[in-house]
């Protein structure tokens, strides 16, 4: 299945013309996607609460800055950049009664729009412009001159000109420079869910631990384990970033080559494709995002149990002792 890649030429920013977007959140994307909007001329003002440090940052930073409501209410464009966990019932208390016909609703991960954590109204536009990087990188990209690539998709069209809408949002933090791919709302987040939780996150946490643990507990030096098993991993990613996996391999000797051909696929074997087959049907039919919200609900006690308990796994003792050394003096 191929999809519509968009570019700087396909992207108009009239379409921002006399609009306000509010952002609403002011955490590592709402902080990088308000800059990059106002540094390319669009009237951006933020939404969060008065009695937080985003409200203070954002202040210095220059912007107008407003409760969440204010701002809902003085917007065209509301643009939600809230933690997942909190925008259902945000929506539902500052924002829900601020949507009105001929407003746009905005976001960078579908998350609350699929699981219906927000229901839109029929007259209004409801759209997503995602960069594909962390708020931090996003940013060092657009002052560079540059951009990350993004997605675009369009939930409702009550104008019928909301895409084009998404397309100059997407223009203005310069991801159309690189590049923007047109998908669904459901595309966009059962995909980033499942790379998060099998592969970026999940997978590669897991793989990590196990082979550190796997060395240490034969005897090995915990140091020389975590050289192995994580600092040399953003080496093999760079790399294969940079060119593939092909490009990888023809960095690396043939004896490493070698090992990932025959040693590979018994590590991560068909077994591993089947659970991951799971965390995916469990991601569609909506079982993760009720857990997930439960858990939230309740506190979050499981989260912080596991945070605390992996801030203890030695893995990340050593590696702040190792990482210590060759910090700059």
């Amino acid at each position: 299945m191929s999809v519509t890649i968009y570019h700087d030429k396909d992207a108009d920013m009239k379409y921002l013309n006399g609009l306000t977007v509010a952002v609403i959140g002011y955490g590592s994307q709402g902080c990088a996607q308000a800059l990059c909007m106002r540094d390319s001329g669009v009237k951006v003002i933020i939404g969060v609460r008065k009695d937080g440090q985003s409200f203070k940052k954002a202040q210095k930073d220059g912007f107008e800055v407003f409760s969440i409501s204010e701002a809902a209410e003085k917007a065209d464009i509301i643009h939600i950049l809230l933690p997942d966990e909190l925008q259902g019932e945000v929506y539902e208390k500052e924002i829900k009664n601020h949507v009105k016909a001929g407003k746009i609703l905005s976001c960078s991960h579908g998350f609350s729009i699929v699981f219906k954590q927000i229901v839109p109204p029929e007259n209004v536009d409801v759209i997503m412009v995602a960069p594909k990087a962390p708020g931090t990188e996003e940013r060092k990209a657009f002052i560079a001159g540059f951009g990350v690539p993004g997605l675009i998709a369009v939930q409702k069209n009550a104008s019928g000109k909301a895409k084009e809408v998404a397309l100059a949002m997407a223009k203005s933090m310069r991801f159309t420079r690189v590049g923007v791919l047109e998908c669904t709302f459901e595309e966009e987040t059962y995909e980033d869910l499942f790379g998060e939780q099998a592969v970026l996150c999940g997978g590669a946490v897991q793989l990590i631990k196990y082979g550190f643990e796997t060395l240490t507990e034969a005897g090995y030096p915990p140091e020389m384990a975590y050289f192995e098993c994580l600092h040399e991993l953003k080496l093999i990613v760079d790399l294969i970033y940079e060119g593939g996996i092909q490009r990888m391999n023809e960095v690396v000797s043939n004896t490493a080559e070698w090992g990932e051909y025959v040693s590979g696929p018994r590590i991560i074997g068909p077994e591993v494709k089947a659970e991951m087959k799971k965390v995916l049907k469990e991601i569609e039919d909506g079982t993760f995002a009720r857990e997930w919200l439960e858990e939230s609900k309740s506190g979050a006690k499981n989260l912080k149990k596991n945070r605390e308990a992996l801030g203890n796994h030695e893995i990340e003792i050593v590696g702040k002792k190792i990482r210590a050394l060759f910090e700059k003096k």
